[in-house]
């Protein structure tokens, strides 16, 4: 099987991709694994070290073929203060628990978590429901894997598909008052499909 040994910076490349890969944050921070790309190319990810991929990287193949990385949608909170101090104040909670967060211009981003999400309500927090690719802050001492990469940028990235369901426009003032059971589920269709396999 091929492999893909090297990562290309996020859209510091110009080729066009051979296939593409759509992974969760989880199955985007790996150093060996069996992938199969959405057009059917399988290719063994064998890094010399476990790196954080992003959406908008790519992957070379030995041959000198590029894979397109595609960060998945996945279920996310995302949490808004009253400003930004209130925001930080809630950032330092998160942290303190060691929760992976997303810093967005609009507020924080966690995966969902119904003790997380009633603690932060309790803060004072709004809480969003979303569907969207999750790329959390990295850590102080996380290696920048595109740094050595000079490239021009790469125009045909993927659009990112958030699905907002925002519970306070529903409820007035009140978001809090609207409550999730542990087996309620939301359901997402996206126009691109991106099916992917993992072996």
């Amino acid at each position: 099987m091929i492999r893909a040994t090297q990562v290309r910076g996020q859209y510091r490349w110009t080729e066009a991709p051979a296939d593409t890969v759509v992974l969760d944050f989880d199955d985007r921070h790996r150093r060996r694994m069996a992938m199969t790309g959405t057009r059917g190319l399988e290719f063994l990810l064998d890094l010399e070290n476990a790196v954080a991929l992003r959406g908008g990287d790519a992957l070379m193949l030995e041959d000198g073929r590029l894979v397109e990385v595609v960060a998945a949608p996945e279920p996310l909170l995302e949490i808004r203060g009253a400003d930004p101090v209130h925001l930080v104040r809630i950032a330092w909670h998160l942290g303190n628990r060691h929760l992976p967060t997303q810093i967005t211009g609009k507020g924080l981003r966690i995966r969902r978590d119904h003790v997380i999400e009633e603690m932060v309500k309790g803060l004072g927090a709004r809480v969003i429901e979303i569907e969207a690719p999750f790329d959390p802050e990295g850590g102080a001492y996380a290696a920048a894997h595109g740094a050595h990469d000079h490239g021009h940028g790469h125009t045909g990235h993927h659009p990112t598909h958030d699905h907002h369901h925002d519970h306070a426009d529903h409820q007035g003032d009140h978001p809090h008052d609207h409550h999730h059971d542990e087996h309620c589920d939301h359901e997402h269709h996206h126009g691109d499909s991106h099916a992917h396999d993992h072996k």
